[in-house]
């Protein structure tokens, strides 16, 4: 259903998994890794967006470098090392494409973990595309990086988990409130009981939450096929 691509990068040329609906075309995502890297968890995610009816593209932010789960430090690393001139030129440029390649005015932008804090960033830097905005238990790692909320214009849906010591639901909380007091009418954040950190990726049993990922999922379908048209 999906395949590796290219695509224009400000300047520079950015790579990453696109999929594609069997009608041709749909509303647009972009889907933000975890600290992984572009996994198959994450190409796997782009292919269930493209059977719900999307255009979904995860751009590839370590152009090749992936983490096995068995070496969280290594992808600490890899986080902490990441580029994020480069990586917010690729998110751009991944924003173009499904905005392109996409039936819908605006695109949303999915982010797990890592990226669900970029997704933020990104919803700022891009409000003139970004329509929706889906952080699942998303924070920002990088001392001085914060978006500029007032910023963001597109509606936000967030999923927290309730054992999470990193994204935990304090921080979840003070997004909300950066959200409202910035002036965004549309936010709403879950929080899901008993759930740990990357309850979502059902390649990490001992995290994985079947009954949590199946509700946020479809929270998630409903909150873009209703803002993205």
């Amino acid at each position: 259903m999906g395949e590796m691509i290219e695509f224009p990068s400000n300047g520079t040329t950015g790579g990453g998994y696109l999929a594609t609906p069997e009608s041709g075309s749909g509303p647009g995502v972009v889907v933000i890794q975890e600290w992984w890297g572009l996994v198959d968890h994450i190409k796997d995610v782009c292919d269930r967006f493209a059977a719900e009816g999307f255009v979904a593209l995860a751009p590839d932010l370590y152009h090749g470098v992936k983490v096995e789960v068995s070496e969280p430090d290594e992808a600490g690393k890899e986080m902490m090392a990441l580029q994020l001139d480069k990586a917010a030129k690729d998110l751009s440029g991944a924003v173009d494409v499904v905005k392109e390649r996409g039936s819908a005015i605006g695109v949303g932008v999915v982010g797990f973990c890592m990226g669900g804090g970029l997704a933020l960033v990104l919803a700022a830097q891009r409000n003139d595309a970004i329509k929706a905005v889906v952080p699942f238990y998303g924070a920002i790692p990088w001392e001085g990086v914060q978006p500029d909320y007032a910023a963001i214009m597109g509606a936000v849906q967030g999923h927290y988990a309730e054992n999470d010591g990193w994204a935990s639901p304090q921080v979840a909380h003070e997004l909300e409130e950066k959200l409202t007091a910035g002036g965004n009418p549309d936010v709403t954040i879950y929080i899901y009981p008993g759930a740990d950190h990357a309850f979502f990726n059902d390649t990490r049993p001992e995290v994985y939450d079947a009954a949590a990922s199946e509700l946020a999922w479809q929270r998630t379908i409903d909150f873009l096929r209703g803002r993205l048209r």
